[in-house]
C-alpha cells in the first residue's frame, strides 16, 4: 500500500528501522527478492512436539525413569557410551527385537511379526502392500509394527531384514540340523546337539542385545548400594539366588527372596541408597512386580532382568536389562531363559567386581578358602594358609 500524501502535497518519510540487530532474510534458489518465499535464519524456536535430546528418554531401556511422584530415578548416571559400544547396540539384529516385542504387540501386528520371523528374507523382498495382504491387515498396521521396533518406516525394516536374513542363512549353513525343533524321531545324540546349539545361540543373542549403558547404570547402583534385595519366582528365583551368592562373595550385603510374602516384608524396609533386582523372563510375574513396586516407593533403585523390554516390569524399574532367549519344544521360556539370564548376572557381577579390583579379589579368595575348609583335612590346611596370608 502506498503512503498517503499530506495536505501540503508532500509524502511522509519512510519510518526508521528499529535499533538492534535485524533478522537475516535469505532468498531460496530459483526465486527473486520480490517473489520468493524468504526463510528467516537465526536461533531456532523450540518445537514442543519434538523430544528434547538433552533430556533422558524414559521409554528407552536403561534411561533414568521418573519415580512414583514424578521425581527422577535414583540410579546414578552412567558414563557415556564409547563409539564401539554404541555401534554394537545400533546393529542389534532386528529379529531379536521382534521376538522381544512380540507379546506386547496388537493381534494384527503380531501377525506381521510372525511372518517376519518365519521368513525374514522373503519379507525383505516384498512391498508393504504385499506384506499387508499376506498378514491380512493394512499398510498402516505394518508401519505401526516398524515404529514399535524403533524403525522410521518400512524401507528401514526391509534393509534390516535383509541383513538379519543373511546372518540367519550363515547360521543355517553351519547348523541346519541343530537349529530345528526337537521331534519324536530325534535320537538322544540329536537332542544333545540341538539343546547345546540353542543355549549357544541364547548366549550369543543376549550378548548382542546387552544395553551397555543400562548395564553401566546397574553396576554403579549395585556397587554403591547399602543393601541389595533380589526377587524372583520359580526358575527366575534360582537365577536370583545365584546373583545373591555372587554379590555375597564380594562382601556386598544382599538377600534373595523367592517367597512372595518374605519379598514384600524385605522391600518395605528398603530406603534410598538400596537396590532391588527383579528377575522375570516374561516381565509379568505379579509377585516380582509387587516387590519391585514397593521397593521403588521406598526410594530404592530398581533393576529388572527380563526377556521383554515392553513388559509390565519395565514400568516399575529404573534400569532394564534384557535377555534374548528362545523357546523350544520341551523347554518353555522360563527354562530356556535361565542360560541367558545367567549371562547378565555374570556381566553385572564382573562389572561390580571391577569397580574395586584388588578388594574384590581378596574377598573372593577368602570366600573360596572358607569353602575349601569343608573338603577334608588337606582342604582345611590350604584354607588356613590362604586366610593367614590375607590377614583374616
Amino acid at each position: 500500500m502506498g503512503r498517503v500524501p499530506r495536505a501540503d502535497g508532500t509524502r511522509p518519510s519512510r519510518p526508521a528501522a528499529p535499533a538492534g540487530p535485524q533478522p537475516t532474510v535469505t532468498v531460496r534458489p530459483g526465486t527473486d527478492q520480490g517473489r520468493g518465499s524468504p526463510t528467516r535464519t537465526g536461533p531456532a524456536r523450540p518445537d514442543p512436539t519434538r523430544p528434547d535430546p538433552t533430556r533422558p528418554d524414559p521409554a528407552r531401556p536403561g534411561a533414568t525413569r521418573p519415580g512414583p511422584s514424578g521425581r527422577p530415578s535414583r540410579a546414578p548416571v552412567a558414563p557415556v557410551l564409547e563409539p564401539a559400544a554404541a555401534a554394537g547396540r545400533s546393529s542389534l539384529s532386528v529379529l531379536i527385537r521382534v521376538r522381544s516385542a512380540l507379546p506386547s504387540l496388537r493381534p494384527a501386528e503380531q501377525r506381521v511379526a510372525e511372518a517376519v520371523l518365519a521368513d525374514p528374507a522373503g519379507v525383505s523382498e516384498r512391498s508393504i502392500t504385499s506384506v499387508a495382504r499376506l498378514c491380512r491387515t493394512s499398510e498402516t498396521t505394518v508401519l505401526r509394527f516398524c515404529r514399535a521396533l524403533g524403525l522410521a518406516g518400512y524401507p528401514e525394516l526391509r534393509i534390516a531384514l535383509a541383513r538379519a536374513a543373511q546372518g540367519e542363512e550363515d547360521g543355517r549353513a553351519q547348523s541346519a540340523l541343530h537349529d530345528s525343533a526337537i521331534s519324536a524321531t530325534d535320537t538322544l545324540a540329536d537332542v544333545v546337539s540341538k539343546i547345546s546349539y540353542a543355549d549357544q545361540r541364547a548366549v550369543a543373542d543376549t550378548g548382542a542385545a546387552v544395553d551397555v549403558l543400562a548395564l553401566g547404570v546397574a553396576v554403579e547402583a549395585v556397587a554403591g548400594a547399602r543393601r541389595v534385595d533380589v526377587y524372583g519366582v520359580g526358575a527366575s528365583g534360582l537365577v536370583g539366588q545365584e546373583l545373591h551368592l555372587r554379590l555375597q562373595g564380594l562382601g556386598i550385603a544382599s538377600h534373595a527372596w523367592a517367597d512372595p510374602h518374605a519379598a514384600l516384608m524385605s522391600a518395605s524396609g528398603l530406603a534410598p541408597g538400596d537396590v532391588a533386582v527383579g528377575v522375570s523372563h516374561t516381565g509379568t510375574t505379579t509377585d516380582t512386580l509387587d516387590a519391585l513396586r514397593l521397593a521403588r516407593s521406598r526410594g530404592a533403585t530398581t533393576v529388572a532382568i527380563t526377556n521383554y523390554d515392553r513388559s509390565p516390569i519395565v514400568g516399575v524399574s529404573d534400569v532394564v536389562l534384557t535377555t534374548a532367549a528362545r523357546e523350544t519344544t520341551f523347554r518353555t521360556g522360563a527354562m530356556s531363559s535361565r542360560v541367558s539370564q545367567l549371562v547378565l548376572v555374570d556381566c553385572l557381577f564382573t562389572g561390580v567386581a571391577l569397580r574395586s579390583y584388588d578388594r574384590s579379589l581378596s574377598a573372593l579368595e577368602a570366600s573360596r578358602a572358607v569353602l575349601r575348609s569343608r573338603h577334608g583335612e588337606r582342604g582345611a590346611a590350604l584354607a588356613r594358609q590362604v586366610l593367614d596370608g590375607l590377614g583374616a
